[in-house]
């Protein structure tokens, strides 16, 4: 199995993280975390449009090149003010927007949906998984339908899947886009993956 690297999220994982005491954000592909920066300035007039964003992505706060932030929604929490006051504390360190304790991870640039198919049980599950991610990532995502699923060849039309490796790379096509072409219900042709019990149970 490949080491670890950053988690992938979906946008759909993300939108889910919408309350002040549970609020994600994601920008320039990231994912962060901010609960921890809202219980910190809770009551704060500053935290409102970030709590108006929560589980959505603000990359149009943020100049992409510079990083430097914008105000489309107002001032927010550790932005200065225009003109120095002394209620202005700024002994924050850095500010929410550089400070990598709040990253939790990635945000795909592509979600794909496939089926997985137990071919011991016919148990089929339909996933929303990142392009981006290996098949063991995949397998993580499908756990809480199969305990087991390590114990599982993965296979897409007979053939072996190079567990280290994405979709993509292990050449099950991606056709979203000419479905949408041909105005096609993408969905009614998700790629299936079949799964062959090996004789271990090996939970993860």
């Amino acid at each position: 199995m490949s080491s670890y690297r950053p988690r992938y999220y979906t946008p759909r994982e993300v939108s889910v993280h919408n309350r002040p005491r549970d609020l994600w954000v994601s920008f320039l592909g990231r994912v962060y975390d901010l609960s921890p920066l809202a219980a910190a300035n809770q009551g704060d007039i500053l935290m409102k449009p970030i709590l108006e964003a929560a589980g959505k992505d603000i990359s149009h706060w943020f100049n992409p090149k510079t990083k430097d932030y914008y105000t489309p929604q107002g001032r927010f929490v550790h932005i200065p003010p225009p003109l120095p006051r002394s209620d202005w504390a700024n002994d924050f360190g850095r500010p929410w927007w550089k400070d990598p304790l709040y990253e939790v991870g990635i945000l795909s640039a592509k979600t794909r949906h496939i089926r997985i198919i137990n071919t011991l049980t016919s148990q089929e599950q339909t996933l929303e998984v990142c392009a981006e991610e290996s098949m063991w990532e995949i397998l993580r995502r499908y756990l809480p339908y199969n305990a087991h699923a390590a114990s599982y060849t993965w296979k897409y039309e007979g053939v072996n899947l190079d567990m280290d490796k994405n979709l993509h790379q292990n050449h099950i096509p991606d056709e979203d886009e000419e479905f949408y072409q041909l105005s096609m219900d993408a969905d009614a042709y998700t790629p299936a993956i079949l799964l062959y019990f090996n004789d271990d149970l090996t939970e993860f």
